[in-house]
């Protein structure tokens, strides 16, 4: 299919192909959520960690005789039920929740999100995504010819690989994020409301894992 090409001042210079294949699928929102979820879990950190009564610290001696004293028995302060005691079913640092799917549905995942943005005219192809140095400036200078600072939306610019100052000089920019085509992923993609995607990096992207 198509598309119209962009330079850098958001100048339409003509027009460019984009490959059926990965970029004019149909829409299919389950597969796409399930690729989402997989990504989202599988870069989840486990923090929170509780003790069992098996981990804390105390408890060798039994804290009274067993009869006599008017007191329920116990056996050990690392009990759930006492102060200082372990937790039950508590959050554990070993727990994984890492999910798997296969790269054949990964792959038609990402291609029927791109699909999408394509269909809805929220990606634009430029010829040359990238800038003259590592400077701010020159990067709010490029995404302003496009869309209002002011009022601009969550933006993924997704460059080619190789030497690129890209990512450097939009580090600072605040809703904008830079990718190479063959790292993109599900999960990047529809975290942006509009996309800008280097010529070059097209066929990178149905090389991604």
């Amino acid at each position: 299919m198509k598309v119209p090409l962009y330079n850098t001042k958001a100048e339409n210079i003509g027009e460019t192909e984009l490959p059926d294949a990965i970029f004019n699928r149909p829409w299919n929102p389950d597969l796409v959520h399930q690729a989402v979820v997989m990504y989202a879990a599988n870069l989840r950190q486990i923090v929170a960690h509780t003790k069992t009564r098996g981990e804390v610290r105390g408890g060798g001696k039994k804290p009274w005789r067993q009869k006599g004293t008017g007191q329920a028995r116990h056996g050990s302060r690392r009990s759930p039920i006492w102060i200082g005691g372990g937790v039950t079913f508590g959050p554990r640092n070993d727990k994984v929740y890492a999910k798997k799917m296969n790269k054949k549905m990964r792959r038609a995942a990402l291609a029927s999100a791109i699909s999408e943005y394509v269909r809805r005219g929220h990606l634009k192809v430029v010829e040359d995504l990238t800038v003259s140095e590592p400077k701010t400036r020159e990067a709010q200078k490029m995404i302003a010819n496009f869309f209002s600072l002011s009022k601009k939306p969550s933006l993924l610019m997704i460059s080619s690989a190789g030497e690129n100052y890209l990512p450097r000089a939009s580090r600072n920019i605040p809703k904008t994020d830079v990718i190479t085509g063959a790292s993109l992923n599900t999960l990047d993609l529809t975290q942006h409301m509009e996309v800008l995607i280097d010529k070059r990096a097209i066929l990178e992207i149905g090389k991604s894992k």
